[in-house]
C-alpha cells in the first residue's frame, strides 16, 4: 500500500484459488518457496491435476482405469477415430470453459476451435449419455477422513455458470445408493490418487462407472467451497489436516567440497 507493507500473522493459508494460476502449481510453488503453510495440492499434485493428459498418465501409472481418449494439438490434422458422440476439452482448463459436446462429424471443426480459443491441446473422450457418476472428496490427516460418496443429479454436462453461479446449495447432501462393494471401489481409487502426492491438501476425484467398473473421469484439486457439503465435521478436518501437513526436507548446506578446493588450490 501508500504506507508499505503490512505483515499479516496467520497460522496456515488456505488455496481457494480455482483454474490457472490457483489450480495450475504457481500459488503451491510460492508457499513452498517462502516456507508457509497451506491446504493445497504441493507443486508436482497441482501440475498433474490441472493437466488433464498428465491426469490421466498419472491414474494409468497408479493401476486407476480413466476413460478412453485421443489427444489433438492446435496443428495437427482434425480427424479422430473413435465414434460420435464425443466429449472436446481443453486439456489445461477447468469449470468446463471450452468444453463441447460433438454429436457428428459436421459439428467437430467448431467445437474444436472453440476449444483452441483457450488452449493448443485438447483430448476427445467419448461421451456417455447416461453414465453413472459418483464424486468422492477426503483427505488424509493421520488417517483416512473421507467424504460420502455422491451421485450428482445434472444436465448433460455442467457448464461454467451452472458450477459457480449457483450458490444456493450449502446443506449436506444424501450419500449416493449403492452397493459397498462399489463404495470400497470407489474409495480404494480415490486412495491411489491421493496418496502420497496430494497429501497436505482436500481433493475431489470424479468417477464413472461403466459396466461395475469404475473409471476416474477427473480430479478436482481444489473442489468448490472445498466440498465441505459432503463431510459431518468438514471445520473438524480441515484442523486436523492443518495440524498434519507434509515438510519440506531441509537440506543442508555444506561447504567441504568447496573448502577442499580452495585446499587444493593453496598447496599449489
Amino acid at each position: 500500500s501508500m504506507f508499505g507493507s503490512k505483515k499479516v500473522d496467520f497460522d496456515v493459508a488456505l488455496n481457494l484459488i480455482h483454474g490457472r494460476d490457483g489450480e495450475d502449481g504457481k500459488i503451491a510453488s510460492m508457499m513452498e518457496f517462502f516456507s508457509i503453510p497451506f491446504i493445497s495440492p504441493r507443486t508436482e499434485a497441482s501440475v498433474l491435476s490441472y493437466n488433464k493428459l498428465y491426469t490421466k498418465f498419472l491414474a494409468e501409472s497408479l493401476g486407476v482405469k480413466t476413460v478412453a481418449y485421443e489427444y489433438l494439438s492446435k496443428n495437427d490434422e482434425r480427424k479422430i477415430t473413435m465414434d460420435y458422440p464425443v466429449i472436446i476439452k481443453p486439456v489445461r482448463l477447468g469449470s468446463s470453459i471450452g468444453v463441447s459436446i460433438v454429436k457428428d462429424a459436421s459439428e467437430l471443426d467448431y467445437a474444436l476451435d472453440v476449444a483452441f480459443e483457450f488452449d493448443t491441446d485438447v483430448i476427445v473422450e467419448p461421451f456417455i449419455e447416461g453414465v453413472k457418476e459418483y464424486n468422492q472428496a477426503g483427505c488424509y490427516t493421520k488417517e483416512w477422513e473421507l467424504s460420502i460418496v455422491e451421485e450428482p443429479h445434472k444436465e448433460e454436462f455442467l457448464d461454467f455458470e451452472k458450477k459457480y453461479m449457483d450458490f444456493s446449495r450449502d446443506s449436506q447432501v444424501l450419500a449416493a445408493d449403492i452397493s459397498d462393494e462399489l463404495k470400497i471401489k470407489i474409495q480404494d481409487s480415490f486412495k491411489k490418487i491421493y496418496d502420497p502426492l496430494f497429501k497436505g491438501s482436500i481433493i475431489r476425484c470424479d468417477f464413472f462407472v461403466v459396466d461395475n467398473e469404475v473409471l476416474l473421469n477427473e480430479i478436482n484439486p481444489i473442489p468448490g467451497s472445498m466440498a465441505n457439503y459432503l463431510f459431518k465435521d468438514f471445520e473438524g478436518m480441515v484442523s486436523r489436516l492443518a495440524s498434519n501437513l507434509p515438510k519440506e526436507r531441509k537440506i543442508s548446506v555444506d561447504y567441504q567440497y568447496i573448502h577442499s578446493i580452495q585446499s587444493a588450490k593453496g598447496k599449489a
